[in-house]
């Protein structure tokens, strides 16, 4: 009876939680030249709307568009020649959908002590209780905050090590994930991580050898704000950034002082903005403190993204490839294979490369900050969209069914970059 109490509340609440996007269509944008992309990326940005993927000739861009500017959005697009589709007529309808899925498969989870439930996308607070009994239930696992966020919630992170730290040869794995508010699924991957490491452990080499750092949410704020109000809030939650104007919100992986403001928003109002200066907010800061902490020892620096199946590494402010590119794009395709040879068959595979020449330019993100650090293995996962054949959610949007998968073959893709990580850091000691 409790079970069916919460499905109705939540079935309810819903309707009122995502009026903000009723009329908002997801439309399908085809270019078949590099300017028609830069038209469409100029009208995007013209008109403020939220671009879910970049369109590029031989890739489709997905852009999220309120019904108050559809109409200017189409004639313009029109004008240029460039071809559209709507995928989906009003984004309410699928938001809606999510809740009421994600609500009844809350409602029949079958958590218990011993291991997290991927039936849900469980809330911050979740999350935080289950770091907190994790550690009081495990010697090798400690619990620590990084820094607080900007309305002061703290940025925990998961220790787990069988030495305390205390074995300096031992490289260290970093993995985070939600520094992207909206991006729900990626949650699974660093929670399926810790069940690996710490509850059902597999792979004891993991252990023995590398100790681990896993900040399952970067932006509390951000990831509170889209549970309550705003499911595609990307930014944190920083307020009175220009004086008199109404827009808040740093984008958290603009902010990194890497290559800072180069290929971002000066914009507030925009979903890309790269804040008032480098490493201006609490959630950059107490990462970029973490890795100075253990600057020497970090071999692997995991940020944790979705969506597009996709590993990226650096530079992605100018496109730059590093002096050792062609190691990190060895790695990067043996962890895709690792993958691909666990994924869902309706999903893609795995593409691997820079991040400006495969997906966009973006400068101040945190895996280039962490290579800039002197972390030699930095990557960008950006995990899958749900695909499936009876019907589908789109892009950020979470299907319970897909919850648990998108942590194993992300799992497997880790592991496969971990091993690799464990003998490069051997090799800087002979």
């Amino acid at each position: 009876m409790r079970s069916f109490i919460i499905f109705c509340l939540s079935f309810y609440v819903v309707f009122a939680k995502h009026e903000i996007y009723d009329g908002h269509a997801l439309y399908d944008i085809n270019v078949k030249t590099i300017d028609e992309g830069r038209v469409v990326n100029d009208l995007e940005n013209e008109l403020l709307l939220d671009v879910w993927t970049h369109a590029v000739p031989g890739r489709a861009g997905q852009v999220l568009v309120p019904k108050v500017k559809r109409k200017i959005f189409e004639n313009a697009l029109k004008g240029a020649g460039v071809e559209y589709n709507v995928q989906v007529e009003n984004i309410k309808d699928q938001l809606e959908l999510e809740d009421q899925k994600l609500a009844a498969a809350a409602a029949r989870s079958s958590r218990n002590s011993s291991r997290f439930s991927f039936d849900y996308i469980p809330t911050y607070e979740e999350v935080d209780a289950y770091l907190e009994d994790l550690a009081r239930r495990y010697e090798h696992v400690r619990v620590h905050v990084a820094g607080t966020s900007v309305q002061g919630r703290p940025i925990k992170y998961l220790a787990v090590s069988t030495t305390n730290f205390q074995n300096f040869r031992k490289p260290i794995v970093v993995m985070q994930s939600l520094l992207h508010s909206r991006e729900w699924v990626s949650l699974a991957a660093t929670l399926y991580a810790i069940e690996k490491l710490v509850v059902d452990v597999t792979e004891s080499d993991l252990l023995e050898n590398l100790d681990w750092i896993i900040i399952p949410v970067v932006n509390p704020d951000g990831y509170t704000w889209t549970h309550s109000n705003a499911r595609f809030w990307r930014k944190n939650r920083r307020t009175g950034l220009m004086a008199g104007d109404f827009c808040i919100g740093v984008d958290l992986n603009r902010n990194f002082n890497s290559q800072w403001s180069t290929a971002s928003s000066s914009n507030v109002c925009a979903d890309d903005f790269h804040g008032p200066g480098a490493m201006s907010e609490p959630e950059t800061r107490a990462i970029a403190n973490l890795l100075a902490t253990f600057t020497t020892r970090i071999a692997l620096f995991f940020d944790i993204h979705s969506f597009g199946s996709m590993i990226l590494y650096g530079w992605g402010g100018n496109g730059v490839l590093p002096p050792h590119a062609l190691t990190l794009n060895l790695v990067a395709v043996r962890m895709a294979q690792a993958i691909d040879a666990a994924k869902l068959p309706t999903n893609p595979n795995y593409v691997v490369g820079n991040i400006a020449h495969v997906l966009y330019f973006a400068s101040g993100g945190a895996s280039d900050f962490a290579m800039l650090t002197g972390v030699q293995l930095s990557y960008t996962y950006e995990l899958p969209a749900w695909r499936n054949h009876n019907w589908s959610l789109n892009g950020f949007l979470v299907d319970p069914d897909f919850i648990e998968q998108a942590g194993v073959e992300t799992w497997e893709g880790i592991k496969a970059g971990a091993r690799y990580a464990i003998g490069n850091f051997r090799a800087k000691d002979v």
